[in-house]
């Protein structure tokens, strides 16, 4: 039984041996729920979010001494782990690892599956290892199958999944769905997986291999196209922000810079709202809209009424006027309009981290919480990323236990270290120029004021 006030990993230690997006973001909900989480990386192979296209932007834009630390997108979803830097391509590497393993609960890996077969530490040996491990494995495509030798990123598959086939507009090319849609599936796929293999051990009284893959993950996602084309015989098509029911459906420019409002209007009843308050209740009865299969037929016409009206109002006046006639809408926000949105303050999502004085990243920044909470316990984001390498001496002298002797070789020999051999490249460019470039819809100068970090 939970305590009050307890975590519920509390006492739990989580290996993260993965990169980018799927794998640190889940152990970094895994720490929020009181995981003790050791970040593992190479010293020729830091995270793929320390730098590079999937990095983010840099605090107050400034690169700093050390870059490879400030990365925001690195910082969101390490947060409140620690950091052990190992050469794991040599054999003195990987044994720290194993000595690792023997006193853990979890390990979250994302190699092809090649790469722990090779090195001997794949679920059949690990288990030898620790018998209570869970193994949490996310590939592209799952150990098995004539694709599991592939590499995989989640931004092209979403082309082989289905997800690009059935985005974009009527007409038009294929699209992606958002940036790495599917890594955020698995991440959340891998916290369940890991909980689950808690479950699990508890119960029998040895751990479990999660074997996932992402491509799975997202043909689960696209299930019902699927099931439509086996059932029926019909193929997924693309169609834009239009339902193959409900009309009309879309997404209308409102009045200032890049505003827009969604609207969807499910039967009759919500028809006749929104004629009533786009200023003509006559359009109701009129025999061009007066059923659902004549407003798909002028979907386009109704689109520009609609416009004509959205596009005089802010998107909040447009969407507070339609949901208080009952029609569902929502104002399509953009990061700003997050920041300061009364229900994700209300709900704590933003929550402040504090940072020591020494990282030189300001005294606290603003980090995406957890879209849940429970009743029994307080849950909050248990401190900030680490540096890289931050607490190789902490896990090898007070977790692993080794003397002096042991922990100056393997620094001596390269196989510990606390600076990338070869960081990746930081984009280092002018605010202006982002927006210019469109890396960037805007920035607020005094942003650090409006979200209160100063």
């Amino acid at each position: 039984m939970i305590r009050m006030g307890k975590k519920p990993l509390e006492g739990i230690r989580v290996i993260d041996s993965s990169y980018v997006f799927a794998g640190p973001y889940a152990t970094g909900l895994l720490g929020d729920l009181g995981a003790e989480v050791i970040k593992v990386e190479g010293p020729l192979r830091p995270d793929f979010t320390r730098g590079g296209a999937f990095s983010g932007m840099l605090p107050e834009n400034e690169m700093g001494a050390d870059p490879w630390n400030r990365m925001s997108s690195y910082n969101l979803v390490n947060r409140g782990k620690k950091s052990v830097v190992l050469d794991l391509t040599r054999k003195e590497g990987r044994d720290v690892l194993v000595d690792l393993i023997k006193v853990s609960d979890i390990i979250v890996e994302n190699f092809t599956p090649r790469v722990m077969r090779g090195w001997g530490l794949d679920y059949p040996n690990m288990k030898k290892i620790n018998p209570g491990i869970i193994m949490v494995s996310n590939t592209g495509y799952g150990r098995g199958g004539p694709y599991s030798a592939y590499p995989a990123q989640a931004t092209t598959q979403e082309a082989t999944h289905g997800h690009a086939a059935v985005t974009g507009y009527a007409g038009g090319e294929p699209s992606k769905a958002g940036q790495s849609y599917v890594d955020f599936l698995a991440a959340w796929t891998i916290a369940t997986a890991a909980m689950l293999g808690l479950r699990y051990r508890r119960r029998f009284g040895h751990g479990l291999w999660a074997d996932i893959g992402m491509y799975q993950l997202g043909c689960y996602n696209v299930s019902e196209y699927v099931l439509d084309s086996i059932a029926n015989n019909i193929p997924g098509e693309r169609i834009g922000n239009r339902h193959r029911q409900f009309a009309p459906q879309g997404v209308y420019r409102c009045a200032g810079t890049d505003a827009w409002c969604a609207l969807s209007v499910r039967d009759d009843h919500d028809w006749t709202a929104l004629c009533k308050v786009i200023g003509h209740a006559e359009f109701a009865i009129d025999q061009r809209f007066s059923t659902e299969t004549a407003r798909r037929a002028n979907h386009d016409v109704i689109d520009a009424m609609i416009t004509r009206w959205t596009s005089t109002l802010p998107k909040i006046e447009a969407m507070e006027r339609l949901q208080a006639a009952g029609v569902a809408a929502g104002a399509v926000l953009d990061g700003r309009d997050l920041n300061f949105d009364p229900q994700i303050k209300a709900r704590g999502l933003v929550e402040m981290v504090e940072y020591p004085k020494e990282r030189g990243m300001g005294a606290r920044r603003p980090l995406i919480g957890r879209p849940w909470k429970f009743s029994a316990m307080p849950l909050s984001i248990n401190g900030p990323a680490p540096a890289y390498g931050q607490h190789n001496g902490e896990v090898l002298r007070e977790i692993l236990g080794y003397d002096e002797t042991r922990c100056c070789a393997l620094a001596e020999a390269g196989i510990v270290v606390d600076k990338p051999v070869k960081p990746r490249e930081v984009p280092n460019m002018t605010m202006d120029k982002r927006v210019e470039i469109g890396r960037l819809a805007y920035w607020d100068p005094d942003y650090k004021t409006k979200l209160g970090i100063v």
